[in-house]
């Protein structure tokens, strides 16, 4: 899935990029702000977005949300440092919140002191002192490496628990949103042994994507009716049963 300039001009009714005001997409890739330059509210919530780099230019941005990202490090508030007018920051449910909630909002404060809200919760006079002493200054953007897959890392090594804790969460997630969606659709549910064979196989890139398509379709399937739906039943069902068919070849 690709978010193209067209749909941005149709989803925003402008007739250019550079009048783009709002932008509110679901599995949508945030390089597209780069042709922003005078975006003001971005809504990008379930997004598997990482880096915020190519949000440093949107100079005139005021309101931004991205919560249930894949935001690993606090170092991307370092794309945000320069933006001048932002004052609204919805950033909870990423991995770079942490375990210590005290310590991640001093640490925003400190880097973004003009923000008047952050995670819904309004910034205080007294919080934005408190930074100065509790916040960790962020003074470079997040060290990066490409793999062989094409996905972009961190430098930082995680431990073994914690990566375990990610897969496992992934695959519990992934199995989740597709038997809800299934259940939308008035399908049986998916056993989990059967599920879980195909999933260690893939690359954590790719069940990222595959959980953010799952989570927009979810999302998309309770704004359609009756007849909308029914469609989507007919597609599903027979490409379950193309799969179903090329398993039975291949055994």
């Amino acid at each position: 899935m690709r978010l193209t300039r067209a749909a941005v001009l149709a989803r925003a009714k402008a007739v250019a990029l550079d009048g783009v005001r709002r932008l509110n997409c679901w599995w949508a890739p945030i390089s597209i702000c780069r042709d922003l330059p005078n975006i003001e509210v971005i809504t990008f919530s379930v997004n598997g977005i990482s880096d915020l780099e190519p949000l440093n230019q949107c100079q005139n941005l005021s309101e931004l949300y991205l919560r249930k990202n894949n935001i690993t490090s606090l170092n991307e508030l370092f794309y945000l440092k320069n933006l001048p007018r932002l004052r609204v920051l919805w950033l909870s449910e990423n991995p770079c919140c942490g375990t210590d909630p005290h310590r991640y909002r001093m640490t925003v404060l400190r880097n973004l002191p003009s923000l008047q809200k952050l995670d819904n919760q309004a910034v205080t006079e007294e919080e934005l002192s408190q930074a100065l002493v509790d916040g960790e200054e962020i003074t470079a953007p997040p060290a990066r490496r490409n793999v062989g897959n094409g996905c972009p890392e961190s430098t930082e090594s995680s431990t073994a628990e914690s990566t375990t804790e990610t897969e496992s969460e992934l695959l519990n997630f992934s199995l989740e949103e597709t038997n809800k969606i299934r259940e939308e659709l008035g399908m049986k549910p998916v056993p989990k042994d059967k599920f879980s064979s195909f999933s260690p196989r893939e690359t954590d890139c790719n069940r990222k994507k595959r959980n953010n398509v799952l989570n927009a379709i979810l999302l998309l399937t309770k704004e359609l009716d009756a007849e909308g739906l029914e469609i989507i039943h007919q597609t599903v069902g027979r490409r379950l049963q193309a799969i179903r068919k090329k398993e039975l070849q291949e055994e």
